[in-house]
């Protein structure tokens, strides 16, 4: 299973795999929208571009879903899924561009399940493991 819900007392924990660190990070992506709305709802009808940067791999998928959360928010949109274009790292520095589509919030057709606040450091956790890349993290609802 590509993403998996975690026990949390107060919030949602998620993990994701995929056989690439892309594919992973757009795994995790697809498990925090679908805690806030059906994404099978949504159209992809509109693009935005994401570009992020952090010190490590696990603060990069933090920091991606907090952007993907930022400009959803600010383009009022209700978005399905990340694209992960590239992950680099240049001088020590992990950078993540990227896509995520979807379209104008419509809360007639868009029910909202959960708010997600923000990703955050708690939880946080990356391995690669039997061909396989693992991140997770806690979600603040």
């Amino acid at each position: 299973m590509p993403y998996t819900y975690l026990d949390h007392e107060a919030d949602v924990g998620i993990r994701a795999t995929g056989s690439t660190l892309e594919e992973a990070f757009e795994q995790g992506a697809k498990a925090m929208l679908n805690v806030m709305w059906d994404i099978s709802t949504i159209e992809e009808r509109q693009n935005v571009s994401i570009e992020c940067t952090a010190g490590d791999i696990p603060e990069l998928f933090v920091e991606a879903l907090n952007e993907i959360l930022s400009k959803q928010g600010i383009e009022e949109l209700a978005i399905a899924r990340l694209r992960v274009d590239k992950i680099t790292n240049v001088d020590g520095r992990y950078e993540l561009k990227g896509t995520v589509f979807g379209e104008l919030l419509n809360l007639d057709k868009h029910t909202v399940k959960t708010e997600v606040k923000a990703a955050t450091y708690a939880g946080l956790r990356y391995e690669e493991k039997e061909g396989q890349h693992i991140v997770q993290c806690i979600l603040d609802v």
